[in-house]
Order: C-alpha cells, then sequence, then structure tokens
C-alpha cells in the first residue's frame, strides 16, 4: 500500500484533459484522472500525413495496466488503461 500511496499523493489529481497536436498529422488526446506521472484511462485518435501498414499491438506491463494500439493506412488508435502519463511537452523541454 506505500507503493500506491506514493505514486499518488505528491502530485494533484485533475479529471480531464484535452489536446490536439500537429506532428507529421493530427493527433488528438485525452485524459481522464490524471496526475503528473499516472492517467487512469488515456486515448489518441491520429490522422497521419503519411500512410503506413496496418497492425494492432496489446500490451500488459512496462508502465501499464493494458495498452491498445492499432494502426490501419493513415488513421491511428490508442488507448491506456492505468498507464504513466504521456509528455507532450518532452520534445519542447528537451530542445530548449
Amino acid at each position: 500500500m506505500l507503493g500506491f500511496n506514493k505514486l499518488w499523493s505528491n502530485s494533484s489529481m485533475k479529471l480531464i484533459s484535452f489536446k490536439h497536436r500537429y506532428d507529421y498529422g493530427h493527433d488528438w488526446y485525452v485524459q481522464i484522472i490524471y496526475t503528473k506521472s499516472w492517467a487512469l484511462f488515456q486515448s489518441s485518435l491520429s490522422w497521419n500525413d503519411f500512410p503506413d501498414w496496418p497492425y494492432i499491438q496489446i500490451k500488459s506491463g512496462s508502465g501499464s495496466v493494458l495498452s491498445i494500439i492499432f494502426w490501419a493506412y493513415k488513421f491511428g488508435f490508442d488507448i491506456g488503461i492505468i498507464e504513466r502519463t504521456w509528455n507532450w511537452n518532452y520534445l519542447d523541454e528537451t530542445t530548449t
């Protein structure tokens, strides 16, 4: 129980967040019940400028309880349940 409290105690919890990014295509993100480090649910929908081969990836562990990624042509969908929060500002932080 100590580990769980340590994960959630030092951050303020937020209810919901929406975000849009353009990086070689449009990406729309949603996070529900999240902190700086963890999210109960997060999902993204993507429309890329470049097509790719279709694939599906389902994983558990390594930072998430369940993560599903689906990609077909230019369309992508990603869903994560209890996983590390996506850091949208990572590229900005490392390049400045």
